[in-house]
């Protein structure tokens, strides 16, 4: 097998990799939301778990899906067309990526560095003690910040 075949079959097993990733995560997903809503008993609890778990899953399967044009790029013949090609596709991806996260988190990334670690934990503690009433652990509806102060929307 030359070099060229085997990078092109390294490239369509990430891509391979990146589908599963997707299809096997939402199954799990799934029984993840499942199991939230029989411990407490809350659709918006299991929706929230689903929602951020297969967002997850999500954000791993397009990174996997991005390395694979990486090598598909990479390994080719080199010309103007394919890096154009390939970084529109990886810019698209990064934006998907980008909104994914944010939705998941519930917070802009640059305003998630202002989060330290025992913020997100009492964050967590009070969402499980309220019954988690805020979606997705953010603030989006201009709830109150992981240090109890009020939050405006639109930020």
């Amino acid at each position: 097998m030359d070099a060229h075949a085997w990078f092109e079959t390294t490239a369509t097993g990430f891509e391979f990799a990146g589908v599963a990733t997707m299809a096997v995560g939402f199954v799990v997903s799934i029984g993840l939301a499942l199991v939230a809503w029989r411990r407490q008993r809350s659709g918006q609890a299991a929706f929230r778990t689903l929602r951020e778990s297969f967002g997850g899953v999500i954000l791993l399967g397009l990174e996997i899906l991005v390395a694979a044009d990486l090598v598909r790029t990479v390994t080719s013949a080199p010309s103007l067309t394919d890096a154009f090609v390939l970084g529109i596709i990886v810019l698209i991806r990064t934006i998907l990526s980008f909104s994914l996260q944010t939705e998941i988190d519930g917070v802009a990334p640059w305003r998630r560095a202002l989060l330290t670690g025992p913020q997100a934990v009492t964050r967590a503690a009070r969402s499980a003690t309220r019954g988690g009433g805020t979606t997705s652990g953010g603030t989006a509806s201009g709830g109150d910040t992981p240090d109890g102060t009020a939050q405006p929307t639109g930020l």
